[in-house]
């Protein structure tokens, strides 16, 4: 599927999703916002950078400080409770993501001697 196609295909699925719920009432929604998240292809830092630079002058929106601390380049818009936002997770937090879960592999709860599990 071309990006075009990919493009159109989405946004005629979220147009087609507001519209099933606004004629489904009793159909719940989430309590809390929703977010349409893009992130970048994945590459040397400044590249992503960059680009999350371009749509955020595409959005009118800044650079959400809160997030840098933890290497999270991001922008974002919100409509209401829904949310579109672009991420770049930079080589920072990426290498602190792998370290943590190196081990995950490793370790095997013992579960058998617990009464918490036994239900």
């Amino acid at each position: 599927m071309s990006t075009t196609d990919h493009r159109t295909a989405t946004i005629t699925g979220l147009r087609a999703l507001a519209d099933f719920l606004e004629s489904n009432p009793d159909v719940p929604v989430p309590r809390n916002s929703i977010s349409i998240t893009y992130f970048p292809k994945r590459t040397e830092d400044a590249g992503m950078r960059a680009e999350i630079d371009r749509i955020a002058g595409l959005l009118g929106a800044e650079i959400e400080p809160d997030r840098l601390p933890f290497s999270h380049y991001a922008t974002g818009l919100r409509f209401g409770p829904v949310r579109y936002e672009a991420i770049a997770i930079l080589a920072d937090a990426r290498a602190r993501y792998e370290a943590i879960t190196s081990y995950e592999d490793c370790i095997v709860p013992d579960t058998n001697n617990n009464p918490a599990h036994a239900a």
